[in-house]
């Protein structure tokens, strides 16, 4: 067996390979943020194909944490009855099923990508659509003047009240998903969102305990988690995605040695130190990706490109914290050898299983021949003999 095919065990949850289907937005439903039949087939179809995890997109916890109108959510128990087919088809294919939970902060109330991706500002576009969703509403932040694109009227700092009702709707969302017959839960905390925008000096500019110091901008994150812990069962793993840095760290550069509580944004550094934390509270695995936040970001790019991000964390972090990679794995040899060189536990795969539903599948032909063809459906096979 390869170490791409070889089960991973996290608390109870035994996954059958170390192959996951990266949280990919469709921006599909309508605007109550119930699934539809688009996500039945795109999310059971990856289960078809061999994936040992299959993640949901980001779902927001609650109705102004939609990035647009047409993002999936789990804010209702109504959302929860509606997956619950879906994660029953995952199961029966022999995947784990997933849920990324998630609120866009800042990044909400836009148009989908295909429309142009522009903020929705409410009153803006009255008469457009008689849903009042699907004309925008007021986001949150931690700081509306750092936010780095400016000129939206509609962004209002979050105040401890806002910040009570975020911690809230995570812990709700958390029952919920566990009611739909989830196995995993992952906490959206990268790509510019409202958890990263605390974390990052970028973005918070807040003179409170939300603000400042790395202790608390960290604070956001660390009360999510513990609310999705208390909830969670103890057998089942608790995963969270951060960015493990902005690709910001040489925008200011002055040649000075910074502390991290100094940093001008979020770094490597910060990552491990965060590792650090979220493992003490119950975080099984850290899966890492990295931008998002700004549009002056400077990422590497090509294969890869992430890897050395969680290989890093890996490394460097204490305790018994498992580490994904995610970003440029596009071939079965190339995932195979991050598990097999231990740069990383899990390999999360986004585009590639977007081309190709069946990657898992054709995954273990290519490293396991025979008897990798045998993982085929039976009603698929006699196309693999």
């Amino acid at each position: 067996m390869t170490d791409l095919f070889s089960p991973l065990s996290i608390r109870d949850t035994e996954i059958p390979n170390r192959i996951a289907v990266s949280p990919m937005c469709q921006y599909s439903c309508q605007t109550d943020g119930l699934p539809t039949e688009w996500h039945r087939v795109h999310l059971g179809s990856r289960a078809v194909g061999g994936a040992g995890i299959v993640l949901t997109e980001a779902t927001a916890v609650e109705p102004r944490g939609r990035i647009t109108p047409h993002d999936l959510g789990i804010w209702s128990d109504e959302h929860a009855r509606a997956l619950e087919p879906i994660t029953a088809f995952i199961r029966e294919q022999g995947a784990v099923p997933g849920i990324q939970l998630a609120h866009a902060g800042h990044k909400a109330s836009k148009r989908r990508p295909w429309e142009g991706n522009e903020p929705l500002v409410p009153g803006e576009n009255e008469g457009e659509d008689e849903d009042e969703d699907a004309n925008g509403w007021e986001v949150r932040s931690p700081s509306p003047e750092a936010y780095p694109f400016g000129g939206e009227p509609s962004i209002r700092e979050m105040d401890h009240g806002d910040v009570e009702t975020v911690i809230e709707a995570f812990r709700s969302a958390a029952r919920r998903s566990l009611e739909a017959g989830f196995e995993i839960a992952e906490i959206h905390a990268a790509h510019g969102y409202l958890l990263h925008e605390f974390l990052s000096p970028v973005t918070n500019r807040r003179e409170d305990e939300y603000g400042g110091s790395f202790e608390n901008r960290t604070r956001l994150l660390r009360e999510v988690t513990r609310a999705v812990r208390e909830v969670w069962p103890d057998e089942r793993p608790v995963f969270v995605r951060i960015s493990g840095t902005d690709w910001l760290e040489g925008r200011d550069a002055d040649g000075d040695s910074r502390s991290e509580d100094d940093a001008n944004s979020w770094t490597l550094e910060s990552s491990v130190r965060v590792a650090n934390q979220l493992s003490e509270l119950g975080v099984d695995l850290l899966d890492v990706s990295s931008g998002g936040l700004h549009p002056e970001q400077a990422p590497s790019a090509g294969p890869n490109f992430q890897v050395p991000l969680a290989e890093t964390i890996r490394a460097e972090s204490e305790g018994e914290l498992a580490v994904g990679a995610v970003g440029g794995i596009t071939e079965p040899e190339q995932a195979d050898a991050l598990i097999r060189n231990e740069r990383a536990d899990l390999v999360l795969v986004g585009r590639e299983f977007l081309r190709d539903p069946y990657f898992g599948l054709r995954a273990a032909d290519e490293l396991e021949g025979e008897s990798g063809e045998a993982t085929w459906p039976i009603q698929y096979r006699r196309a693999v003999r």
